[in-house]
This record gives C-alpha cells, sequence and structure tokens, in this order.
C-alpha cells in the first residue's frame, strides 16, 4: 500500500546494527531502523527482521546478539552493513567481543543481549533480546534514516 510505504519513509528513525554468528562462527549483521526499548526491568529490546533477509538463519539459531547504537561518524558503516551481505565484514571496522560476537568499533554504543523470543509475523519476525552487557562509547549527534537518507537533527523544534 503506498500511503504505507511513504508515511514510514516520512517517520525519522534512529540507525541501529544488529550483529551475531553463524553456527560455523562466520559473523553476520544488517543496518536496522526497527530498534525499540521494550522493558527497564529486565532490559529488553525488539528489533524486527524479515525472514528472507540474508541475516536471518543466524539469528533464527543464535542465542545472542549485539545490538550498536550509532552516530553521524558511524554513517559509513551503516550503509557497508545495509549493502552487499557478502562484504560487509570485509575491513577492520569491527572486532571479535564477547561470545565471538562481532562488535562495531566506534558506536555510541553496544550492548550483548540474549534472545529470549521470536514471534513470527507473516514473513517477518519480532525478536525480543535481554540486555546482559556493554559499552557507551563516545557522544555523537544521532544518525537518523528518514526518506531514504541519513540525516542528523536540525534544530530543536
Amino acid at each position: 500500500m503506498a500511503a504505507f510505504r511513504q508515511s514510514f519513509r516520512r517517520h525519522a528513525a534512529g540507525v541501529a546494527i544488529i550483529t551475531a554468528v553463524t553456527p560455523e562462527g562466520t559473523p553476520v549483521g544488517f543496518t536496522a531502523t526497527s530498534l525499540a526499548s521494550l522493558s527497564a526491568v529486565p532490559p529488553l529490546a525488539t528489533f524486527n527482521i524479515a525472514r528472507s533477509a540474508s541475516s536471518w538463519p543466524a539469528i533464527a539459531e543464535t542465542d545472542r546478539v549485539v545490538i550498536h547504537m550509532l552516530g553521524v561518524r558511524n554513517r559509513d558503516v551503516a550503509e557497508k552493513l545495509a549493502g552487499d551481505n557478502a562484504v560487509r565484514f570485509d575491513g577492520d571496522h569491527w572486532y571479535r567481543g564477547p561470545h565471538d560476537l562481532p562488535v562495531i568499533k566506534g558506536v555510541t554504543s553496544w550492548m550483548v543481549g540474549r534472545i529470549v523470543e521470536r514471534v513470527f509475523v507473516h514473513n517477518n519476525a519480532v525478536v525480543v533480546v535481554q540486555i546482559e552487557d556493554g559499552e557507551v562509547g563516545d557522544d555523537d549527534e544521532a544518525l537518523l534514516y528518514h526518506e531514504r537518507r541519513y540525516l542528523t537533527p536540525g534544530e530543536t523544534a
């Protein structure tokens, strides 16, 4: 439906990266705008993923993921993780962190979480993650996705 697509293109969203590993230990990840806080106690977050996405098989099988919050300085890595899945982890923009999971360098924060539920809705999944650990990096201006472009907030409304 055109109104649905156009409406959500006009809905600015924060940009995050979700990473995991396959059972063989290969890193996978993707750029997401569907990240949301679900609960502070216990600390729960959610993200959505299409079950046809290249990262889905790993997300379907793994116990843990890393959620990365991005700032403006992370635009290039956001684009890289939104691009060709065969080259998302080519380069030195990441390292192996807790549980051998891929952690993206230089993000404003990252959190390791244990997947506690996967809710299937049509060809998609809502993934619920309980946060176990993490680190806060240097602050940065927010990176937003709006109208198919990466932006940073302008003047205060």
